[in-house]
């Protein structure tokens, strides 16, 4: 299974790719999506074009995007809610199956703590990934989500797995 973290912002928005071969967990890519243009609907338009442009290099089965809920102001909650509106649409449109993760969700996972630092979830990723080249902060986050999503995807399996056969 191909997994493909999305961390959104209107700046910037990171991705970051992993293949999931049973508990085996590889590097595929990693990179940031920087809006240009003046207006928001340029950099809205930017980011959906960059984004399709990685899904269609990369192919991933299944998508994860962070869910933040707020942000210092109002104005920029709006504007993150569209970056994020992006990073729904795009795998949607690929036609993937989108989970999303709060960010305390994605750092007890990938970290064992809620409340980790950045620097704590970028270490962390680069000991599961085996000290890979990472695009920044923004790229970071993104495999951290894309990690979260392949843990909880094992999870589901086996659980499904299981029930199946107490069913049997």
């Amino acid at each position: 299974m191909r997994v493909i973290g999305i961390d959104p912002g209107l700046r910037r928005t990171g991705w970051g790719i992993v293949d999931v071969h049973g508990s085996r967990l590889t590097h595929v890519g990693n990179g940031v999506c920087p809006s240009e243009g003046d207006t928001l609907a340029d950099r809205l338009l930017s980011l959906h074009g960059q984004l399709t442009l990685v899904l269609r290099k990369y192919r991933p089965d299944t998508a994860a995007v962070e869910n933040t809920f707020v942000n210092k102001d109002a104005a920029g909650t709006l504007k993150l809610g569209q970056a994020r509106g992006i990073s729904l649409l795009v795998p949607a449109q690929a036609g993937l199956d989108v989970a999303e993760y709060a960010p305390n969700t994605v750092k007890k996972v990938v970290v064992g703590v809620g409340h980790a630092a950045k620097e704590q979830v970028e270490h962390m990723v680069r000991l599961q990934l085996g000290g890979i080249l990472i695009a920044g902060p923004d790229a970071s986050d993104a495999l951290a989500i894309a990690l979260c999503h392949a843990h909880h995807a094992k999870f589901t399996d086996r659980l499904e797995s299981a029930i199946r056969k107490a069913s049997a």
